[in-house]
């Protein structure tokens, strides 16, 4: 309101000096012309003194009213300053007619002369035989334009004053009504009510940014659900090693299994798998904390993509999967080897786990103008669509083999690094992982 009234009274101020511009000028205007009326009647003047070879009192009555007609008031005096006639005589010559005619039509009455009277010397032949004095009476025209002017400002000034008033109310409900929404919804959201949303009407910035709320409380939610999710299944991870290692402690105390190598085994190969969940999650959480310290260096990738292959050929089970290399000599990457090898170890295996038998895995690396591209592809099983936003989320995953913390390391991992990590997939033709690693040192995480 106060922006609109600001508007508006500049609005006004503009009119005031343009109204005075205006004023000025039709004033200068209007002096123009009694001074050129005057000019008219000093040139009748001296020509009946020429023609009469001096003062008509007839002739200059004529002339007298005929100033009055054009909104002069006039006293003619000769040379020796003796009145030779004014307009009240020159009025009281006329008859009654023509005099009641004039002074409807002057706008004159007795004694509305304002001002000083002026004198206007009055020459012929170059010499001076009087002079005439003139004052001028308000015309009721100028009066009436000056009015028109002021009242035509005072009323564009109430209306430009009003609108502004409306158009402020109207326009503040239009804008607090959604935010007040916004806010509302705001506040469910901070109370845990997740399935909020804000009807969206129209395609202004106010859409947009309920657009991004119905956004953010939609990923908020399917964080939440995912939260839960990763809570039970970590819980399930503990739950089942805990429980099969109470059984068989409890069962040797009361004598019901036997103290054996093998029940020792099966103990040990539970506190192994309660150990990797924990090992795994304190990585995970240490490279969330950006705790790790990254020794990069830059070396050739080709070898290390060959030992990669080679380790998993070597340990590949029946499934019968083959690699191939596709990486030039040249190719340089600016990593921390031990890091980048647990990068394409986690990424290998995840290939390794979606080929059922007899697949390939490519590995593949390139230089890029910034910095190096690494692809991991499979012809596997392939990521569902609906999955592929999800894969990197902690404790996420499709089958009951792993933990779902292979992705999320390695994502934090390249994170560490600088680079980014892309995953494009097709079910049933397999996944491509691509990772990308910059040149540059400059990274929160580099000593």
């Amino acid at each position: 309101m106060l922006v609109l009234i600001f508007v508006a009274a500049l609005g006004v101020s503009s009119s005031l000096i343009l109204r005075e511009l205006i004023v000025r000028d039709f004033g200068k205007l209007t002096e123009g012309e009694l001074e050129d009326r005057v000019y008219w009647v000093s040139a009748a003047l001296e020509n009946a003194f020429e023609k009469n070879h001096g003062w008509n009192q007839e002739a200059v009555a004529g002339d007298a009213a005929w100033a009055l007609l054009l909104g002069i008031e006039t006293r003619v005096k000769d040379r020796t300053d003796a009145l030779v006639m004014d307009t009240a005589t020159a009025l009281k010559q006329l008859s009654p007619a023509s005099r009641e005619r004039i002074l409807a039509s002057a706008g004159f009455a007795p004694k509305r002369g304002s001002g000083a009277y002026v004198s206007y010397p009055l020459f012929l032949k170059g010499e001076e035989i009087g002079h005439m004095e003139v004052r001028f009476f308000p015309r009721e025209k100028r009066v009436l334009f000056v009015s028109r002017t002021n009242r035509l400002l005072l009323i564009s000034a109430l209306l430009l004053g009003s609108a502004a008033i409306l158009l402020s109310i109207i326009l503040a409900r239009r804008l607090t009504r959604p935010i007040t929404r916004l806010a509302r919804a705001a506040d469910c959201i901070s109370q845990g009510n997740l399935h909020e949303r804000l009807e969206i009407t129209g395609s202004d910035e106010l859409a947009t940014l309920a657009h991004s709320f119905n956004r953010m409380a939609q990923t908020l939610e399917k964080q939440n659900a995912l939260r839960k999710k990763i809570n039970a299944n970590f819980a399930h991870e503990m739950r089942t090693p805990l429980a099969i290692m109470q059984g068989q402690l409890e069962g040797m105390l009361d004598g019901l299994i036997p103290n054996e190598r093998r029940v020792l085994e099966s103990l040990l190969e539970e506190n192994l798998r309660l150990a990797r969940i924990v090992s795994n999650v304190e990585e995970l959480v240490q490279a969330e904390a950006s705790a790790l310290s990254l020794n990069r260096i830059r070396l050739p990738l080709k070898p290390l993509l060959e030992s990669i292959a080679q380790r998993f050929s070597e340990s590949g089970g029946n499934k019968n999967v083959s690699f191939a290399i596709e990486c030039n000599d040249e190719v340089l990457v600016n990593a921390d080897p031990e890091r980048l090898t647990q990068i394409l170890i986690n990424l290998v295996t995840n290939a390794v786990k979606a080929i059922d038998t007899g697949g390939i895995i490519r590995l593949s690396g390139a230089a890029e103008r910034e910095g190096c591209r690494i692809d991991v592809m499979d012809s596997g099983r392939g990521i569902a669509e609906a999955d592929l936003p999800l894969i990197f989320e902690r404790f996420f995953r499709k089958d009951s083999d792993g933990l779902g913390l292979g992705l999320p390391i390695v994502r934090e991992l390249v994170d560490a690094h600088g680079g980014t990590i892309e995953v494009s997939s097709q079910p049933g033709e397999g996944s491509n992982f691509t990772v990308r690693l910059p040149f540059n040192e400059n990274h929160h995480n580099s000593p």
